[in-house]
């Protein structure tokens, strides 16, 4: 952003909108291949999982191309997917863990593809992208604690805190469905204040107003916001429509990939062409976007711009990038030019690389499936390894 003082806007949804539902699914398969390679000795680095679900009333396909133990059948999967439409928390008519129909249409990856992302085969006989493609990397010092842009950080974190009212906090009147949108006025190139907040939440109670829900989650969304953010100029939309009872696959289709602004930055910086949930991190699409996501991140931790954004790009087969190229704001002292001199030297871009540098060969991706595949904390089990700053001291080194 070139501009000083302005107004952004960004969105999230919730782990019950309808899209989520599909994503959770398809990244508790790649899941599955992993955990299940790794019990039974398998070499993970030989798994693949393109996993592609759509959801509707009552109804969820799996489709897509795999390969991994040969204990993992469709029985399982489809027990796979009804425990994460449980564990979201659908138990309704139109949608319902137990009683939903599901059909699992996964089939062996295309040995044609095989060739050109495994080591020693192929015409480059090296281990190269499992797509050509571009991808985008993205850090900000709006959210000190995230290095994230603010209105795609608290539009998740709002979902977020309703989601565990609901789990935890005995708000069972709220369902799993909702969307968030955060207008942010900048001043000065920094966030100081939201002017509009909109709100639609799915409610089980139907005789709720659009009043009453608003009482109810508003002490919610003051406890996410920064102290002094909403004001009494601060537009208020809850549920604008009305009635929200029909929610989820029920309401409206959803489908694996369909929301990567959600799960990127809001808007606030490009996306590349492809999407993230339901692919092991042979598709660059993935892995590369948490790997410029890392380097970004990394680069504004240690102070060398207020905001960075990397492109990369790669040619299906191929294992270096096709092109490096990284954006700051013009009058930022250190140049674009330097910075990817820096990126070329502190990370192997490469697709194995990425993966051994961010250890990706894990069950680590469900969690990503909701509320953002950025701005979250590293887990225990290496969830979010994209998220650390241990790159801050050799940058240091080389600027």
């Amino acid at each position: 952003m070139s501009r000083q003082s302005y107004e952004f806007t960004s969105e999230s949804v919730s782990e019950g909108h309808p899209d989520k539902v599909a994503d959770r699914i398809s990244d508790e398969i790649v899941d599955l291949y992993f955990r299940e390679a790794i019990k039974e000795g398998m070499d993970p680095w030989s798994i693949r999982v393109a996993a592609e679900t759509l959801c509707t009333t009552n109804k969820v396909v799996i489709a897509g191309e795999t390969r991994g133990p040969a204990s993992i059948t469709p029985d399982r999967i489809e027990q796979l997917a009804r425990d994460a439409i449980r564990d979201i928390g659908y138990e309704q008519d139109g949608f319902h863990w137990k009683h939903c129909d599901i059909d699992v249409l996964l089939h062996p990856q295309s040995v044609e593809i095989a060739q050109g992302v495994d080591n020693g085969t192929g015409l480059h006989a090296e281990e190269g992208a499992g797509d050509q493609g571009i991808m985008f990397g993205y850090a900000s010092s709006d959210v000190p604690v995230a290095l994230m842009p603010a209105p795609v950080y608290y539009s998740h974190r709002i979902l977020e805190r309703l989601a565990f009212a609901r789990k935890h906090e005995g708000q069972d009147w709220l369902g799993p469905d909702s969307k968030s949108q955060v207008t942010v006025r900048y001043q000065d190139g920094r966030p100081v204040e939201a002017t509009a907040i909109v709100l639609s939440t799915q409610h089980l109670d139907a005789s709720l107003t659009s009043a009453e829900i608003r009482a109810r989650v508003q002490p919610y969304i003051e406890e996410v916001l920064p102290t002094g953010w909403i004001t009494d100029r601060t537009i208020w939309h809850v549920n604008p429509t009305g009635k929200f009872v029909i929610g989820g696959p029920d309401g409206d289709a959803g489908l694996t990939g369909r929301k990567i602004i959600v799960d990127t930055y809001g808007g606030m910086a490009p996306h590349g062409g492809g999407a993230f949930s339901g692919k092991d991190p042979t598709k660059v699409d993935r892995s590369a976007a948490y790997a410029t996501r890392y380097l970004a991140k990394n680069l504004v931790a240690a102070g060398v711009a207020p905001w960075v954004e990397i492109q990369v790009s790669y040619a299906i087969g191929v294992a270096k990038p096709t092109s490096i190229y990284v954006n700051v704001d013009d009058n930022n002292p250190i140049k674009g030019d330097k910075i990817e001199t820096i990126v070329r030297e502190v990370m192997d871009l490469t697709p194995h690389g990425i993966r051994k540098h961010l250890d990706l060969n894990k069950p680590i991706y469900a969690p990503t499936s909701a509320y953002g595949h950025f701005g979250r904390e590293p887990g225990p089990n290496g969830e979010f390894s994209w998220e650390q700053t241990d790159l801050i001291d050799e940058i240091k080194a080389r600027l």
